[in-house]
């Protein structure tokens, strides 16, 4: 059983105890939170809270998750494109369509599985059971670079790089229309869809997330962008890019629903990674190539101009 201390702001007063619970911890739906909060596992001052509670933005509130249920990670021979490798750290290049951890509806056949045959025994346990090794995510359909740690060590120090933006990460994407400015910077909140579950957006009351963006190239409907992450929220790029009137090319979540040609999810690679080792402080800097079908359609809108 794991206890998790949260404290509302006071943006959230007025708001259903369950809807602000899922939209707060990542792993709950709705449901799983009212459910929480019918078997008395969310408190305050002590005292169980109903569902319908109205948050005042002044409570401590605890919620006591039970552990999940047991899961038989396997590990599996999946092909791995690793651009670096030592001791401590493990970088691989991702191609779209992997899934990073086992989730429900991928029990299996994920980047973990794969980390789980190259390394063996040797990969952190601070993720937690299902996310042995595992620092930071990227979307299932989204391709490029992404670190695991092989010791509890290296991922404490990794993901403390995180939380003040050493280690940064850096993308390249393809987004509709044309943007006025060749750089600038999206600073806005992201939290749950307050009606779509499987939707992230901008809302007053998300957790603060900021993409810095460079124009790369200019073709006639589209833009190629380079993109900082300062904070790393679920899809924030993508979140960012619709809100701004520029989502990102094939991403039929946040963008048009219609697929592209010859384009599997969205037009979004993970370039660049910097951070410092964590057993070495020493500064390692790692990119990776655009994959094939990003730059077909590259070549595709070039010759469109």
């Amino acid at each position: 059983m794991e206890t998790l201390t949260l404290q509302p702001s006071e943006a959230q007063t007025g708001r259903r105890t369950d809807a602000w619970l899922a939209e707060t911890v990542e792993s709950l739906t709705r449901s799983a939170a009212a459910r929480l909060l019918d078997e008395g596992l969310v408190t305050s001052a002590g005292k169980p809270l109903s569902k319908s509670y109205k948050l005042t933005g002044n409570e401590t509130i605890e919620v006591s998750l039970p552990d999940p249920d047991p899961v038989d990670l396997a590990p599996q021979d999946i092909p791995l494109d690793i651009i670096y490798e030592d001791g401590d750290v493990i970088v691989v290049n991702k191609p779209k369509g992997l899934v990073v951890h086992p989730a429900p509806g991928h029990p299996d056949g994920t980047l973990v599985n794969a980390l789980l045959f190259h390394c063996g025994d040797s990969l952190s346990g601070v993720g937690g059971a299902l996310r042995p090794g595992i620092v930071h995510r990227i979307d299932r359909d989204t391709s490029g670079l992404i670190i695991a740690a092989k010791n509890d060590l290296a991922h404490r120090r990794l993901a403390a790089q995180l939380q003040d933006h050493t280690l940064a990460r850096t993308y390249q994407c393809v987004v509709t229309g044309n943007l006025r400015q060749d750089s600038g910077t999206v600073d806005a909140p992201i939290g749950r869809h307050p009606t779509d579950r499987k939707r992230m957006a901008v809302v007053s009351s998300g957790r603060p997330a900021v993409t810095h963006w460079q124009v790369l190239a200019r073709f006639s409907a589209f833009t190629h962008l380079r993109c900082r992450l300062e904070t790393g929220r679920t899809h924030q790029i993508r979140v960012h890019m619709a809100h701004i009137g520029h989502p990102i090319l094939g991403d039929t979540v946040y963008g048009a629903k219609k697929a592209v040609p010859g384009l599997q999810g969205q037009c979004l690679h993970a370039a660049g990674l910097r951070f410092l080792h964590p057993r070495t402080g020493k500064t390692v800097e790692l990119s990776c190539p655009l994959p094939p079908e990003f730059q077909k359609q590259l070549q595709k809108l070039s010759a469109l101009r």
